[in-house]
């Protein structure tokens, strides 16, 4: 008898197939991020480097891994709530789960090249 051992959602292989087949749900989570901007800063979640991690499985479920620009944020709450409400709008998507982590702290060395243009930041900084 053999057994049937579920795969949890982080554990689960995709074939270079189920990769094709995700990859528009994947790239329209990154837009619907990119809709949600920092509180305090002028640039959106995505170019600011607060979104470490975003995995989607085959059953469509969304699981995102962020932190903030500081670990007392008093808007975290409603960010987390835009980025829950903004990923699960998206066409396909099932669920989105959310961690926050501060590990690594967030420093400027995360930002894109689009936010360091937006906040007249150099490239050296």
């Amino acid at each position: 008898m053999s057994e049937n051992k579920e795969i949890k959602p982080q554990e689960e292989v995709l074939t270079a197939e189920d990769v094709k087949e995700l990859q528009p749900i994947y790239a329209n989570v990154i837009l619907a991020l990119k809709q949600v901007y920092d509180p305090e800063i002028p640039v959106n979640i995505y170019d600011l480097g607060l979104i470490y991690e975003i995995n989607v499985n085959k059953k469509h479920e969304v699981s995102i891994l962020m932190t903030f620009t500081a670990p007392n944020c008093p808007m975290a709450e409603e960010v987390v709530m835009d980025v829950r409400n903004n990923v699960e709008d998206v066409p396909g998507v099932t669920s989105c789960e959310i961690e926050l982590t501060f590990d690594p702290v967030w420093d400027r060395s995360m930002l894109s090249e689009e936010a360091r243009v937006e906040l007249g930041l150099d490239a050296e900084e």
